[in-house]
Formats: C-alpha cells, sequence, structure tokens
C-alpha cells in the first residue's frame, strides 16, 4: 500500500477510543432522518466535514480514519450516487483493493487484524459497485481475484509464506494501479503454489468470513456481472471454479448470492464458454448438487429443479460421459416420484422444464419405463392445454412461458422418438422407455399430443404481426412445425386455416433477419438446449420445410400455399442459403438438409401445377439461381445430395418451357452443360463387362440420389422434347456418346428403374434427332448383348428389330 501500509494506526477506531456518532436502533421512523429518508443537517454537515477530510487526507491512515467515520455515520446503502462519486474521487477503487491486499499480506499493524481490513474493504467496494459506472472501472475489475479468494477458501496470512520464500519481487512504479493489484495477487498465488507444505512453518488462522463481509464481495461480482461485458470479465478471472469450490465447501452465503450468480454466469452467451474451460469443476458441483437433489424434500426439491437446469452441460461440449450419465440417471430417479405425485400447476412447472433438459441430454432413453414417459407426455400436453386455451387477449407470464417451452421439448422428444423406430436406444427391459410403448399407449399419447397440438394452433391464431418477434411465439412455432413435419394427417383443415399466419411469420422473419437482437439474446440464454444458437432469420422457414413439403404434396393445401407465394419464399430462401455457403470451404462445406428440403417442395410444385411455373416471374428467378449455382457445386463432392436436387429442379423447369425463338441464353447453356456432365458422372464407365456399378463418388449417397437422378433423366427427356436446341448440345458435350458407350461395355444397368429412366431419355434424343437416333441404332447393332439389347421401347423408337 501507498504511505507506508504496514504503520497504519488506526486502532481508536475500532475499539471505540474517540467517539464516534452512533447508528440509531429501532425499526420504525427515524426521527433525525428528514422526510425524504436521506441525513438531517446536523449528521449532513458532519459528513461533509468527514468527505473534506478524505479528500486532503495525507496518507493513508488518515484516509482510513476518514472513512471509519463515515460508515459509522451512515450505512453504505444510505448514500446517494453524488456522495458516493465524492467517495470515489477522494480514495478510488485502488485504496479498498490496498485495503485487501495488506490483509491477505499479513504485513499490516497488529492492531488491525486481517478481518477488519477486509471487511472495511469489501464494504467500501461493495459501496461503490452500487454505480453501474464505477461497477465497470478497470480498478474495481482488478479487485475480481482477491474477492473470489475470500469468498472460495477464506484467505490465510501470507507473512510466514512470503518469508520463507525468499526475496519479494518489486513491483514496477510504472505499472497502472490495478495492474499492480493484479500482479500482486498472482505473486500470493504462485508464492502459496511454489512453496512448501507449511508442515515447518504454521500459517495464522484463516479469516473468518462472516455473512456481512461474503455479502459485500457477493455484491460486487453481481454488480459486475450485469455490465455489458460482466459475465466475460467474470469468466476470465477466474470466478467459475472459485464459485463452484465456495458452493461445494458450503461457504458463508454461497447458495443464497453464489448459486445465483453462477446461474447468472451459466445462463448466457458464456455457458459454452465456461463449460469448455471449467468442465471438470463444474461437473464435480453437478454431481454434489445431483446428490443433493435425491436427499432433499418437498419444496426444496421445487426449487433446486431450476438450480439444475442452468448448471447442467450444454450439448456438444465435452465432458465425462460416463459421470454425466450418471447424474442424469439419479436425476431421473429423484425426478419420478414428482411427476407422479398431485403438484399444482406451479409446482409442476420447474419439474417439467427439468425433464426437458434430461432429455436433450440423453433422449428417453433413461427416462423410465413406459408408462413413466406416458405419464411424462400426458402432463406435459396438459399444461400445455391449460396454459395456451386462455381467452383471447390473456397476456403469458414470463413464468408460464418458460415452463411451455419446457413441454414443448417433451412433446417435441415424444414425436422424435415416435418417428424414430430405426435409432431406438438398446436398453435393458427394465429400464425400457416410449421406445417399448404398447399399441395401446402410443395410442394414447398420439392423442393428446393431438389436443395439445390443437391448443398450439389455437394460440397462434390469436397471434398478430405485432409479436412476431416475441420468443414465446417463436417457440410455438417450432413445436408445431416438429408435429407438421412427422403428421399432417390429423386436423387438415385447422392446419390449411394456419398457413397464412405461418407463410406469414416465415416469411417476415426471413426479410428482417438482422433486425431480430431480442430472439438472438433469447436463444443464448434458452434453457432447453435444441433452442441455442445464433439467430439468422432463417430459422422459422427452416422448421417449416419439412411441413411445406408434405403439404405441397397434397391438392388442398398446395392450392393455399399458391395464392400465399409460398414458391417466391422457397426461392428466396434458397438463394440466401447458397451466398452463405458459398462462403465456406474445406471441413466447414457441410450438408444443408433445409436447402435439400426446400427444393423437395419446390419439385412437388414443378410436378403438380405446371401452369404455375410457366407463369410465376419466381420461378425465372429460380431458373437464374441454378443455372449460376449448379458450376459451383458440381465440384463440392460432400453437396451431391443438394447437387442432384439443383440439377433435377432446373431439369424439370426446363421441360415446361417453350423454345426459344432465338439461340437459347448463356445461362441456360451453361446449365444444361454441367447437369449433362453430372448425370453421367453417376455410372462407373471404366470398368470391365459385366453389370454397370455406380461411381464411387455417389456410391455412399446413392440410396438418396437415385430417385432423383431417374428423375433428372425423364426431365431430360422432356427438355429434348420441348426445347430441341437441347439434342446439338447433347451431342457437343459427348453425353450421347459416353452413355451408349457405357451400356455397350455393361451387361446390365444397377436396377430396372434407372433403365427405364435412361431408356426414356435415349427414346427423346431418337425422336428428336435424326443423327442420334442413327447413333444409337448403330450402337445397337455393334453391341447386341449389351445393356441397349434390353431396351425395347428403344428398339420400337428407332426401328431396330
Amino acid at each position: 500500500m501507498a504511505d507506508s501500509p504496514t504503520t497504519i494506526d488506526v486502532s481508536g477506531q475500532f475499539s471505540g477510543g474517540e467517539e464516534q456518532p452512533e447508528r440509531e436502533e429501532g425499526g420504525g421512523g427515524d426521527p433525525e432522518k428528514d422526510a425524504g429518508g436521506g441525513l438531517t443537517d446536523p449528521k449532513r454537515e458532519v459528513l461533509e466535514r468527514c468527505l473534506h477530510a478524505l479528500k486532503h487526507a495525507k496518507n493513508d491512515s488518515h484516509t482510513l480514519a476518514a472513512l471509519l467515520l463515515i460508515t459509522r455515520l451512515c450505512p453504505a446503502c444510505q448514500l446517494d450516487k453524488p456522495t458516493l462519486r465524492r467517495i470515489f474521487e477522494a480514495v478510488g477503487l485502488t485504496f479498498p483493493a490496498r485495503l485487501l491486499v495488506t490483509a491477505t499480506k499479513g504485513n499490516g499493524d497488529p492492531s488491525l487484524p486481517p478481518h477488519e481490513l477486509i471487511s472495511l474493504g469489501t464494504a467500501l467496494l461493495s459501496a461503490l459497485s452500487t454505480d453501474p459506472d464505477m461497477a465497470s472501472q478497470p480498478q474495481l475489475l482488478a479487485t475480481i481475484p482477491l474477492l473470489l479468494e475470500i469468498l472460495a477458501c477464506n484467505p490465510t496470512n501470507q507473512n510466514q509464506t512470503g518469508a520463507r520464500n525468499g526475496e519479494t519481487e518489486q513491483i514496477p512504479e510504472s505499472m497502472s494501479d490495478e495492474a499492480k493489484l493484479e500482479r500482486e495477487t498472482e505473486i500470493r498465488k504462485q508464492k502459496g503454489e511454489d512453496g512448501d507444505n507449511g508442515a515447518d512453518h504454521p500459517k495464522s488462522p484463516p479469516v473468518k468470513l462472516d455473512e456481512a463481509m461474503a455479502a459485500d464481495c457477493y455484491q460486487v461480482l453481481t454488480a459486475v456481472c450485469t455490465q455489458p461485458r460482466g459475465p466475460d470479465h467474470l469468466l476470465n478471472r477466474g470466478a467459475v471454479p472459485a464459485l463452484c469450490q465456495a458452493l461445494e465447501q458450503n461457504q458463508t452465503m454461497s447458495q443464497k448470492m453464489g448459486l445465483p450468480l453462477l446461474v447468472c454466469l451459466l445462463s448466457g452467451k458464456t455457458k459454452d464458454k465456461a463449460w469448455r474451460k471449467h468442465s471438470a469443476e463444474l461437473l464435480t458441483l453437478l454431481v454434489k448438487m445431483s446428490k443433493d437433489f435425491c436427499k432433499s424434500t418437498d419444496q426444496t426439491s421445487l426449487d433446486m429443479c431450476s438450480h439444475l437446469v442452468n448448471v447442467l452441460p450444454p450439448g456438444g461440449v465435452t465432458v465425462e460421459r460416463v459421470v454425466l450419465r450418471d447424474v442424469v440417471s439419479r436425476v431421473w430417479g429423484a425426478l419420478r416420484p414428482m411427476v407422479q405425485a398431485k403438484l399444482t400447476q406451479r409446482q409442476i412447472g420447474p419439474v417439467l422444464v427439468l425433464s426437458a433438459c434430461l432429455l436433450d441430454l440423453y433422449g428417453w432413453e433413461l427416462a423410465g419405463p413406459p408408462k413413466f414417459c406416458c405419464l411424462l407426455v400426458n402432463r406435459a400436453c396438459v399444461e400445455v392445454r391449460m396454459g395456451l386455451e386462455e381467452p383471447p387477449g390473456t397476456d403469458l407470464s414470463r413464468e408460464l412461458q418458460n415452463i411451455l417451452t419446457g413441454c414443448y421439448r417433451i412433446m417435441e422428444a415424444a414425436i422424435e422418438q415416435a418417428c424414430s423406430p430405426a435409432v431406438m436406444p438398446t436398453v435393458p427391459p427394465a429400464q425400457s422407455s416410449v421406445s417399448s410403448l404398447s399399441l395401446q399407449q402410443s395410442r394414447q399419447v398420439l392423442g393428446v399430443l393431438e389436443e395439445a397440438f390443437s391448443a398450439l394452433m389455437y394460440h397462434l391464431q390469436q397471434v398478430d404481426q405485432s409479436r412476431y418477434g416475441e420468443p414465446f411465439v417463436f417457440a410455438t412455432f417450432r413445436c408445431l412445425c416438429t408435429w407438421l413435419a412427422e403428421e399432417t394427417s390429423c386436423l387438415k383443415e385447422e392446419v390449411s386455416a394456419l398457413l397464412p399466419i405461418l407463410i406469414s411469420y416465415s416469411r417476415s422473419h426471413l426479410l428482417a433477419e438482422n433486425s431480430e437482437r431480442g430472439l438472438s439474446d433469447w436463444m443464448d440464454k434458452m434453457a432447453v438446449a435444441d433452442e441455442r444458437g445464433t439467430w439468422t432469420g432463417k430459422e422459422p422457414l427452416r422448421y417449416l420445410l419439412p411441413a411445406l413439403c408434405h403439404l405441397s404434396a397434397e391438392e388442398g393445401p398446395r392450392k393455399v400455399l399458391l395464392t400465399l407465394d409460398t414458391p417466391a419464399l422457397l426461392v428466396s430462401y434458397l438463394s440466401n442459403s447458397f451466398t452463405c455457403l458459398k462462403g465456406k470451404s474445406g471441413a466447414s462445406l457441410l450438408r444443408d438438409p433445409s436447402m435439400e428440403t426446400a427444393c423437395s417442395a419446390l419439385l412437388n410444385f414443378s410436378v403438380t401445377e405446371p401452369e404455375s411455373v410457366r407463369k410465376d416471374q419466381c420461378f425465372r428467378t429460380l431458373e437464374k439461381h441454378l443455372s449460376e449455382a449448379l458450376p459451383v457445386l458440381v465440384n463440392k463432392s460432400s453437396l451431391l445430395v443438394l447437387t442432384a436436387n439443383y440439377c433435377t429442379l432446373g431439369l424439370m423447369i426446363g421441360r415446361l418451357k417453350a423454345a426459344p425463338t432465338g439461340s437459347a441464353e448463356a445461362g441456360q447453356r451453361r446449365f444444361f452443360s454441367t447437369a449433362l456432365r453430372f448425370l453421367h458422372s453417376a455410372l462407373n464407365s471404366e470398368l470391365s463387362p459385366g453389370p454397370v456399378k455406380v461411381s464411387p463418388g455417389w456410391e455412399d449417397s446413392w440410396d438418396e440420389v437415385a430417385e432423383l437422378w431417374r428423375l433428372a433423366l425423364q426431365a431430360l427427356g422432356g427438355c429434348v422434347c420441348s426445347q430441341p436446341w437441347i439434342t446439338a448440345l447433347v451431342r457437343e458435350e459427348g453425353w450421347l456418346r459416353n452413355t451408349l458407350g457405357t451400356l455397350g461395355r455393361c451387361s446390365a444397368l444397377p436396377d430396372q428403374h434407372s433403365q427405364e429412366a435412361l431408356e426414356e431419355a435415349l427414346c427423346a434424343l431418337a425422336d428428336q434427332c435424326p443423327l442420334s437416333k442413327q447413333d444409337i441404332g448403330d450402337a445397337m447393332k455393334r453391341d447386341d448383348k449389351g445393356a441397349l439389347s434390353c431396351m425395347n421401347n428403344l428398339k420400337k423408337a428407332i426401328g431396330v428389330k
């Protein structure tokens, strides 16, 4: 400390040797306070003298004496911001920080116990931190490691440690105050770690952490946490391991103030970073909390549900899976009786939210027997119906919205499990879950789900455009889309009636993707893992796409979608998504299933609504996009399925166009040239005689792209018929020559459907182009035992017997 910190001598201030103003007692009115709750004139006068003395203090001893007078005269909570500002300007934030350093070094005046110095230092910092401007000062941020040390392990007198470690490192005077403080803290920690175990050098007893001191420390840390970059400041200065240690050791005020602070750190953008950086400490704490949860009863258990929700790890973070699995199994064991109990709506809410988070981590595998899983889904559906089937205009509380969001996740998990029989977990019979539901149980679950989704649709019907930015509306929309993606046979009329709202909602966010700050922040804070992520504005439509793929295949809903200009929305989505895709490369270039699904929906329109394809301007826009994108995609092996979708979609549209009056546009020629090369690359033409094989690059994806490849060949035949100029391009690109060569060398195609599709394309070429007809005839005569010889329709087309 500055000005000989080891010789501070104001013991009389602590022992009462000098008369001090006394604090009034009594819980009623205070006669010495004015009506406004401030100080009386006499006290105000004394306070001004103290502030004057503080400002003109010649050394730390005088400063300390003036501060003690102020704290005895008026509690910190009664000091207004201007007064706090004057104290800050007089002593700064480094003085209370130096008090903490002096106390932990143990080299101050023996008449000033470390406990008193720490108590005063933390009280001053606590009072000053109530001003948001001060809570973000670098000097205050530099005290965070000291405060965490106090809270986590009760700082001890380090004088002996320093003595036995040799000379003390000299801190350069040129360093800033906060840098000096941080360096001193680092040196003290290093001495504690590098010194011996202290067996021959007993330390001073630990400083007693009383409630007032702990509350002051937590007040400072909480004030920092509320700042825009506060969580990062705390995380970078070791807050997570220190708070975990305090909680594990049940330190003073750790449960009351430490746990909420840790929950705050783990509920926003810093959660992933905290778990990546301190997974061992957090997992150890989670194990302890799960055991405490199992031992707790009644209201304590309900209160702990929300804490466990926030401490559970996010998806994608590497943790010790065996330990985490034990935690989840243990918590499920305590939750089952709670789900089965007769709880009120307010009590069951936290239980359902915690259940949803456990399902995110391990699905239904550890949840319990089928009967319990049915009960859990039923309780979630009941809460949804009770919460949403309110009269129009009823506002849902934030607490209820969070509970319903957890219920949504349970409903989604039930649907996902019911519709994914191929990936059911292997579990012991005694622990079997929803995957082992009987037929009767399955019907019961689907029945209650249908009623709950009916309530969701009712709620969304009441939503107007002014509420599109509300996070809960998005959560409701997302849950409904999960159901629509799998089940469109129920409530058909209600679904068709809701389509205008679903499309309007999706379009609104897609066009305003950069202005949805509220939704972005909400997704960062969501307890339910599936909701977490970065908001881009595409999310609503991405979730709706599987439903649109189903609905566009049904005449009634498809007509409604056309009136809502849905194809144009899908084209915009494809274009925007491709722009993002184009900027990636290497390992970051991954499949985007949503783009493939959008193509499937557009394919449905192109097959079933030819007039719309011919007249709607959005399909001209789509043609242009496909002609620009396909040459880029064809060289991306990891995007083979998307490339097949683009190729097929373009050919399906091309078959509906009339022949150009003049020469074909450059974009069209580029697209068809690329499409011909892509289609030919599917078959391996270099093998010896025998059945033709699928090319190595297509082999892994053949199950997904085979049908698209066949459809594209059929569409190519349609393009040849509607636009005869393509026949010349087919010959120029060598597609016909290469295809005939492959068919001549092989004895058969991969399957009968592939043979029929290729035969249809060749028939169209023979019909439209005499030269092609001649080439095909010559090949048949030359290779009369190859795959060509099995194409009877082609033989008829060219007149070969």
